[in-house]
């Protein structure tokens, strides 16, 4: 179903769309919506700590040529008002109310680490909103590894926190070193109107949603296995974040997905190989939804 938005945000891009605010049950969520008018838009899930100056424009600006692109910051994040919640249940919940609120009837999710969390639950409990998940950098439910996320970041900021998303996103080789250069650079490009930054109290939160993800149990693995859309499983071979062996974990149990794996890269796999990325992602959208 074709779904109208702004036309005027054809013209815009990452760099320059402003910021809009929406009342999500009393509560003043941010977001920047552009690309084309119509057609299913792209929900964007953020990272641990990330805001809406956290995506990058080799990425966003590019599905938006083909596809109406929405980031927003879900509950207490960046410049959204409230409490950030402490679980991953209680954020997809927040999502989906922010999805509703702007009226969207079918959404494709876009979920990155923690918001690819957040992904898996509203896929499953709304299958009739979600049309097509990617899920990028990311895992199900007990995750091998992400309970040690403090300590990663905390390492990663070994040379000063302006550096950590390079060190935790890329690999130390020549090639991820350069990549990681660039992302941040890229992550500069918008001047005016920035995000508010991630308060302690949101990465507290957020740090407690996962770890306490990492330690839930789905032994049989049911909520994947509930999943019936499309999903388009992306990631590099070294993931620091979420390790890689949850992208295979996904694909082993999402009975309609495709992994797609980059070699000499990590958790910022779809930034460092951003056309590829986007590339894969538009023919994935644009294939038929498989029964």
């Amino acid at each position: 179903m074709s779904q109208n938005l702004n036309k005027s945000n054809t013209m815009l891009t990452h760099e320059t769309v402003p910021t809009t605010f929406i009342d999500v049950k009393g509560i003043k969520f941010a977001y920047r919506s552009f690309g084309q008018p119509e057609g299913i838009p792209i929900v964007f899930l953020q990272h641990f700590t990330g805001t809406l100056d956290n995506w990058d424009p080799a990425l966003t600006n590019e599905l938006a040529k083909t596809h109406p692109v929405i980031l927003f910051d879900n509950k207490g994040v960046g410049s959204s008002e409230g409490e950030t919640p402490a679980t991953v249940a209680e954020m997809a919940n927040d999502a989906y109310d922010f999805i509703n609120a702007l009226g969207m009837e079918k959404v494709h999710l876009l979920g990155f680490s923690l918001g690819g969390f957040i992904a898996q639950n509203l896929a499953e409990r709304y299958p009739e909103l979600v049309d097509k998940v990617i899920l990028a950098g990311t895992g199900p439910k007990g995750s091998e590894g992400i309970t040690e996320i403090v300590n990663v970041v905390t390492a990663g900021m070994s040379d000063g926190p302006a550096k950590v998303l390079r060190n935790i996103f890329f690999t130390k080789t020549d090639n991820g070193i350069e990549a990681g250069e660039q992302f941040l650079e890229r992550l500069q490009l918008r001047k005016e109107n920035r995000d508010t930054p991630t308060s302690g109290a949101t990465v507290n939160a957020q740090a407690t949603a996962i770890i306490t993800y990492g330690h839930e149990k789905d032994p049989e693995y049911q909520q994947l296995r509930n999943i019936k859309q499309s999903v388009l499983i992306v990631n590099g071979t070294n993931d620091l974040i979420v390790p890689s062996v949850n992208s295979f974990t996904l694909s082993q149990y999402l009975i309609n997905s495709k992994l797609i794996l980059w070699s000499d890269s990590g958790h910022g796999a779809l930034f460092q190989y951003s056309q590829d990325f986007v590339n894969a992602t538009n023919a994935f959208l644009a294939a038929e939804q498989k029964k």
